[in-house]
C-alpha cells in the first residue's frame, strides 16, 4: 500500500487485486487506495461527469471542435462484455501475440526499470513475458474491472488499477517504463486536427508526464490498413444491397500521423516499425465473432446500428471471392504499429550544431582511394 499510496496522487480510485487460480486467494477483495485523477483544465469545472459524454459527442462533429471519433462509453461496455465471457480465452490469441512482441522490445534495452507502467493490461498480456530481473514492479492499469481481477501470473510484483486510459491518475516522473498493447487506438484524434483544438485526447503527453526523464515508452497499436479486407467487402456489398455505405470498422491511425504525435508529445529518438499479422477464419462471420469477443467492435460515433442480413450474404460472397484461398479460408490482416519514444534528458546523444561539420559529403566518394603521396 505504501508503493500505491508513493505513486498516486492524493484523492480516491479503485485498486483492484487480481483474482488468484488457488482456492487460498480467491476470496481476496478490493481494495481502496487514495488518489487523484489529474484535473482537465481545458474544460470548465462546472462541467459535470454525467455531461461528460455529451460534450465527447457535441465536439465530435462540431466545426473547429475535435476530431474525437469514437465513444468511449460504448468500448467500455464491449470490454466489460468481452471480460465477462466464459470462453474469452480464446479470443486472447492477437493480444498474446503482440504482448510477446512489445517484451522483446523491452529486453533489447540493456537496463532494468525499477518501475513500469502498462496501459490498458487487459489480462497482462505483456506482463506474462517480462522476468523480474528487467522489471522490478509493474502497476496495471484498465478500464474493465473483470479483466484486471482476471489478469494472469507473473514473477513480478503487481498493482492493479482500474484507470481510463485517457486520464492517467499518477503524479509526474514517475515510472521509468510505459508499455501498451493494443489499448490506445481507441483514444486518438487526427493530427491534422488535434493541433488547433483546445482537448487533445491523445495518450501521448500524458504518457510523457507521468515518464521519469531519460524513461521510455515501448507500445503497439493497430495501423490503418488493419482489415482492409473486411472493409472493402462490407463496402461493395452495401453499395450493391443499399446504394451507399458506412463505416463498419473503426478508423485506425497512419504510420506517417504516429510519428508526428509522438512528436507533438514530446518524446525524442523516435522509433517507428510496422509489422503485419494475418489470420486465416472459416468465413466473415468467423471474423466478426472474434472482433467482438476481442472486445473490438466499432465505437466510432458515426457508426452504423444494424446491418441487414443481404449484405452480411453478399459481403462474405464478395470475402470469398476476392480474399478466399483454395481451402475455403479467408484471411484477416491485423496491421500492426510499434513505437518506441524517450522522454528528453541531458544524457542522451543530441544532434550536433549546424554548421559544425568538417567533413564532406563530397569526401566520401574518395574513401578507399589512393591518396596523391601514394601514387607518387
Amino acid at each position: 500500500i505504501c508503493v500505491c499510496r508513493r505513486v498516486l496522487k492524493k484523492g480516491s480510485i479503485r485498486l483492484l487485486v487480481p483474482q488468484q487460480h488457488d482456492a487460498a486467494h480467491s476470496q481476496r477483495n478490493a481494495m481502496t487506495a487514495h488518489s487523484m485523477f489529474p484535473p482537465v483544465r481545458e474544460l470548465s469545472s462546472k462541467i459535470r461527469c454525467s455531461q461528460w459524454t455529451e460534450i465527447q459527442r457535441q465536439l465530435s462533429g462540431r466545426a473547429g471542435g475535435t476530431m474525437n471519433v469514437f465513444d468511449r462509453t460504448m468500448k467500455r461496455r464491449q470490454k466489460k462484455w468481452a471480460a465477462s465471457l466464459q470462453d474469452s480465452d480464446k479470443y486472447d490469441y492477437l493480444r498474446d501475440e503482440v504482448g510477446s512482441r512489445v517484451a522483446d522490445r523491452v529486453y533489447d534495452i540493456a537496463r532494468t526499470f525499477p518501475l513500469a507502467l502498462d496501459i490498458g493490461c487487459g489480462k497482462s498480456h505483456i506482463a506474462e513475458h517480462l522476468h523480474k530481473e528487467v522489471v522490478e514492479q509493474l502497476f496495471l492499469t484498465d478500464i474493465s474491472e473483470k479483466s484486471l481481477r482476471n489478469t494472469r501470473r507473473s514473477e513480478i510484483p503487481t498493482h492493479c488499477v482500474m484507470a481510463d486510459e485517457e486520464f492517467l491518475p499518477f503524479k509526474e516522473n514517475t515510472f521509468d517504463l510505459v508499455v501498451s498493447s493494443l489499448r490506445i487506438t481507441t483514444i486518438l484524434v487526427l493530427p491534422s486536427v488535434s493541433l488547433c483544438c483546445h482537448y487533445n485526447p491523445s495518450p501521448f503527453p500524458k504518457i510523457n508526464q507521468v515518464l521519469k526523464p531519460d524513461g521510455v515508452f515501448i507500445g503497439a497499436m493497430v495501423g490503418g490498413e488493419t482489415l482492409y479486407e473486411l472493409r472493402c467487402s462490407l463496402q461493395l456489398a452495401e453499395l450493391e444491397r443499399e446504394g451507399g455505405f458506412s463505416p463498419h470498422v473503426s478508423p485506425y491511425t497512419a504510420v506517417t500521423d504516429l510519428g508526428n504525435l509522438l512528436g507533438q508529445a514530446g518524446f525524442s529518438m523516435l522509433t517507428v516499425d510496422i509489422d503485419e499479422i494475418q489470420v486465416l477464419y472459416p468465413g466473415i462471420l468467423e471474423v466478426m465473432s472474434d472482433l467482438q469477443g476481442m472486445g473490438e467492435s466499432n465505437c466510432a460515433w458515426n457508426r452504423k446500428s444494424m446491418l441487414h442480413r443481404d449484405t452480411i450474404l453478399a459481403a462474405a460472397a464478395i470475402y470469398q471471392e476476392m480474399y478466399g484461398s483454395e481451402n475455403g479460408s479467408v484471411p484477416a490482416t491485423f496491421e500492426i504499429l510499434y513505437m518506441i519514444g524517450w522522454k528528453p534528458h541531458d544524457s542522451q546523444a543530441k544532434p550536433a550544431k549546424r554548421g559544425s561539420a568538417n567533413v564532406s559529403f563530397g569526401d566520401l566518394s574518395k574513401i578507399g582511394q589512393p591518396s596523391t603521396k601514394d601514387k607518387s
